[in-house]
């Protein structure tokens, strides 16, 4: 912080140092001892003031108008204008979600706490800075989860406030992009199926995951295989399972909803999913094209559907179906996470990750290093190329490791 301040105070002339509060995320993160990334303001400059020292003006649809300045040391520089420190940062600070992100720091560093947020920040405590902070923002709820997949605690007093009233048609009218990046950063938290198992519970959020409150009433699978039960413990058992081997957000998407074409299982046919592979294929795209993910989760989660079971079966594939199924997964870039999800769903199988990474060098070879003869290679017709490359790489693994029979 002390650096923080440092750079602020170069940056702004002298005389307006008493004028410009930090704000929010910025004086929780200071207080409990970590870097901050985006720096938050609150300020009572003009425009002229805020253009001179290198601020542009952004109206964002749903809050009010910011000004907004890049740093290479921190990012983002946010400055929100206030008429007046004194008489209207009580007003913003009680306007905010938790008390914890409702604290302010002068350039010299004295905390301004109106709300005890310190108190709530030491007891790791989301206390609502007012009672219609839901009602003001419903998508306050889904940064509580997040907050809690991280260890934070929602008192009684805040857990009232969502449960009170129904949260679909008002959270019906914020983009999904929102929800998306709260659920992002809860994937990246310590405890990420916190955040999925409270939005269950306080039955807050269908319209964004409706595949999420649909799995707690479908079996997983025969309990000889899953004797957790139903889909949704299934799902949850995964994640915590991939979240111990990596910090992944994009890997661990991929371990919750590895299982969606099991949603698609006529009940006729319970507790067996027959073919949820390749129906999960299509279902994971259009889930991940409604939240407006990332083309790399569209893709990410749509292959682990698929191929995850040929993991599960790595004992019994031939070595053309091992080496294929290595190549398709380089080429959606889940070589790593691929791997991950199915030592998590089937912990024990015959999966080894020696024998995978040893397909993935194979399957990822040139020509050039597996001897075949540039010339050879052309004077062949086009179509059997790829069969006799393939036939290349098997020939390989079987030198190296004894191979399979197939």
């Amino acid at each position: 912080m002390n650096t923080t301040i440092a750079i602020l105070k170069e940056l702004f002339p002298a005389a307006s140092h008493g004028r410009i509060l930090l704000v929010g995320g910025s004086v929780r993160d200071h207080l409990l001892g970590r870097a901050s990334s985006d720096i938050d303001l609150a300020v009572s400059l003009d425009a002229t003031e805020l253009t001179a020292c290198g601020f542009r003006k952004l109206e964002p649809r749903s809050i009010g108008p910011i000004w907004f300045r890049h740093d290479q040391t921190f990012g983002s520089i946010e400055a929100t204008q206030l008429p007046d420190l004194r008489t209207a940062l009580a007003e913003d600070l009680a306007r905010r979600d938790f008390t914890v992100n409702a604290m302010a720091m002068t350039l010299d560093g004295e905390l301004i706490d109106p709300l005890g947020g310190r108190l709530d920040l030491e007891q790791r405590r989301l206390t609502v800075c007012s009672p219609r902070s839901f009602s003001d923002d419903p998508l306050r709820i889904f940064r509580a989860f997040r907050f809690e997949a991280d260890g934070w605690l929602l008192p009684p007093e805040s857990e009232a406030l969502i449960r009170e009233r129904d949260w679909q048609q008002p959270l019906s009218l914020l983009p999904v992009e929102r929800f998306s990046r709260e659920m992002l950063k809860a994937l990246g938290a310590t405890q990420p199926e916190r955040f999925f198992a409270r939005m269950l519970q306080f039955n807050v959020g269908r319209g964004y995951l409706p595949e999420l409150f649909a799995m707690p009433a479908i079996p997983a699978g025969p309990l000889q295989h899953h004797p957790e039960g139903d889909l949704f413990s299934h799902a949850i058992l995964v994640l915590q399972r991939v979240a111990e081997r990596t910090c992944d957000p994009l890997a661990r998407f991929c371990a919750l909803f590895h299982d969606i074409g099991k949603l698609d299982t006529a009940p006729a046919n319970y507790p067996r999913h027959h073919g949820h592979e390749d129906t999960g294929f299509d279902l994971a795209r259009s889930l991940c094209e409604r939240l407006r993910l990332p083309s790399a989760y569209r893709t990410a989660l749509a292959w682990t559907s698929r191929l995850h079971g040929l993991l599960n079966r790595w004992g019994e594939l031939r070595d053309s179906t091992a080496l294929k199924t290595a190549q398709q997964a380089v080429k959606a870039r889940i070589g790593e996470i691929l791997p991950l999800v199915s030592a998590a769903d089937k912990p024990g199988g015959p999966f080894a990750w020696q024998e995978w990474e040893r397909a993935v060098r194979i399957a990822t070879m040139t020509t050039v290093a597996m001897g075949i003869d540039d010339a050879r290679l052309k004077g062949m017709a086009p179509g059997k190329r790829p069969d006799f490359i393939l036939q290349r790489r098997v020939e390989i693994l079987r030198d190296e490791c004894g191979g399979k029979t197939g």
